[in-house]
């Protein structure tokens, strides 16, 4: 073997050892590689499912404001519905009082006119009774229209019941 075949198997042995030292740190290089990309992979899958979540967390919240929004719209109908029918019955309100009042003052007239009519009126002789009579109860008085109206628009009970609610206080 000559000095030129030894040294060209020395020059071949170096780049061997070069090639295989390479091949060593590529192989690393591309395992950490590989690991980083199982790691991206399993971060895009975890951001993919979070993505879905905040979705359906969306249209849950979409469906809860839809929701929320047509139960207030209601009730702010309501509400205006009740304010017309408050400022309706507060514009009635003094001529309702009016009324009660007229009616009370002619009660008190005719209740004068009564007592003055009993005292001018001489005491009838009374027969003694062969049985005992019980009290006639006094008869219930209707309501005006206008306090059955207001009685109704205020508390939606028949006006019978409030007929006989209010004959009962005036009593």
């Amino acid at each position: 073997m000559s000095l030129v075949a030894i040294s060209m198997n020395l020059l071949l042995a170096v780049l061997l050892a070069a090639a295989l030292i390479m091949g060593w740190r590529l192989n690393r290089r591309l395992k950490a590689l590989r690991d980083s990309h199982e790691g991206f992979a399993l971060a895009v899958a975890e951001l993919d499912a979070a993505a879905r979540r905040a979705e359906q967390g969306l249209a849950d919240l979409r469906a809860a404001t839809d929701e929320a929004a047509e139960t207030l719209g209601d009730r702010v109908s309501e509400a205006r519905q009740l304010s017309a029918r408050l400022e309706r019955q507060v514009r009635e309100g003094p001529a309702l009082l009016e009324a009660e009042d007229a009616e009370r003052a002619a009660e008190r007239r005719l209740g004068a006119l009564l007592s003055g009519a009993h005292e001018l009126r001489p005491p009838r002789p009374r027969a003694e009774p062969d049985r005992e009579i019980a009290p006639i109860a006094r008869p219930s008085r209707p309501l005006s229209k206008m306090a059955r109206a207001l009685e109704e628009d205020l508390f939606d009970t028949p006006a019978a019941e409030a007929e006989g609610y209010f004959s009962r206080g005036r009593r």
